[in-house]
């Protein structure tokens, strides 16, 4: 299946083929943002936090000459009618993106010695879509650059390991708590054609475990369930819409609930910490959502945490889920699952380790929501280093409103 999947889909040409390919919270994040707020705007910037084998700075013409190819794209009928088929996605954003095209004037590309500045300015439901499509773009661009005799194949020895690890691991599992995965792997990937083939493996070998993934043209084509909720720049936007900055978290998570019914009821916690969200989240959003989303700081005691504030609700832990999806490997999601199982349901979803454990080490790029409707925005995380934000003033601010010191 692997070789026929790198035929159809090569690493040659555009690495943008398709402005399906996009994580599926970019098109849940992106219907409510237009429905709450149509006339915000906001500022993103690429950053990359590790060291590259070259400079980045190098491929800034690459990346232009892919960026303009990009906004020459439209969403194709087949593309509009996936989407139309998912029950959260309403008419009129469909109706929308039939006649939507990326402007290239919204993003500025440069360079600073050797770091690659990337910059997307204008009308939030505009340049939020740009995000993942960058990260991509960055990353595919590197590996193209290097020489890549026998990278793939030992991808695919790592690959093959993987697959029978799950297979052993999982033989005796109990159908009752299965181990459930899914490829959240798009954004810092090796190359389309080996995510691809990765998915494939997955999809076609662990079907009672693998369950989907973030890549909507993925599941389309492949026929499986797309993944996603919604991620950082969605709460973060609230702190810059006129709330009381102490309340922003919670207007997210009604906005949510207005706009989605029901539907992708998965909440992320880690906009200001998980003690922080937990204070905000009481009865009335514990009953509604379907459970969290863990990014950052310790996973087992996040969980307990989340586990004592059902507990503390009286809610039934069991008939809540959390989602895993910080740096995850399957070793690692693994010992989560057998400590959290029989407690509350559990799944993961794994990055990089999927769809980029090469000899070549991955890029750690993020491209991250500075300010919206010209007020700075930030995120104070349980892992320090995945804490973000341009102005020092704002976040002190931040972490007085919200008891959280350095």
């Amino acid at each position: 299946m692997g070789n026929a999947v790198n035929e159809k889909w090569r690493d040659d040409g555009p690495v943008v083929k398709s402005l399906l390919e996009n994580d599926l919270y970019k098109f849940s994040m992106w219907q409510a943002l237009m429905h709450s707020h149509p006339g915000a705007r906001a500022e993103y910037s690429f950053v990359c936090r590790n060291e590259p084998e070259y400079p980045l700075s190098e491929l800034a013409d690459d990346v232009d000459r892919e960026l303009n190819q990009m906004c020459t794209l439209f969403f194709r009928q087949d593309e509009i009618d996936f989407l139309g088929s998912l029950s959260y996605i309403k008419s009129d954003f469909i109706d929308y993106l039939t006649v939507f095209r990326f402007q290239r004037r919204f993003v500025e590309l440069g360079k600073d010695g050797d770091r690659l500045i990337v910059k997307a300015s204008g009308p939030l439901a505009h340049v939020m879509g740009f995000e993942i499509y960058v990260l991509y773009i960055v990353s595919e661009l590197y590996y193209r650059r290097m020489a890549r005799g026998g990278i793939i194949e030992e991808a695919r020895r790592r690959l093959d390991k993987k697959v029978e690890y799950l297979r052993n691991e999982l033989k005796d599992s109990e159908p009752a708590t299965p181990f459930i995965l899914f490829d959240f792997g798009l954004r810092r990937r090796y190359s389309g054609s080996w995510q691809r083939e990765v998915v494939s493996r997955f999809a076609s070998e662990l079907p009672d475990h693998f369950k989907g993934t973030s890549n909507a043209l993925l599941a389309k084509d492949l026929g499986i369930t797309p993944v996603g909720t919604m991620a950082h720049e969605y709460m973060q936007a609230f702190q810059a819409f006129g709330i009381r900055l102490r309340d922003f978290q919670k207007a997210s998570l009604e906005a949510w609930v207005q706009e989605f019914r029901g539907d992708l009821g998965t909440a992320l916690t880690d906009v200001i910490g998980i003690d922080a969200f937990l204070a905000d989240f009481d009865l009335y959003f514990a009953k509604l959502f379907d459970g969290l989303r863990h990014d950052s700081g310790d996973p087992y005691e996040w969980g307990e945490k989340v586990i004592a504030h059902y507990k503390k609700l009286r809610i039934d832990p069991l008939t809540k889920r959390l989602v895993f999806s910080d740096s995850l490997d399957l070793r690692r999601a693994l010992a989560v699952y057998r400590h959290f199982r029989g407690r509350i349901q559990t799944s993961f979803g794994i990055g990089t380790n999927l769809t980029n454990d090469t000899p070549i080490p991955a890029l750690n790029i993020v491209m991250k929501m500075n300010s919206c409707n010209g007020q700075p925005v930030a995120k104070i995380s349980d892992s320090p280093g995945k804490t973000t934000g341009v102005d020092p003033t704002f976040m002190a601010y931040l972490r007085l409103v919200f008891n959280k010191p350095e």
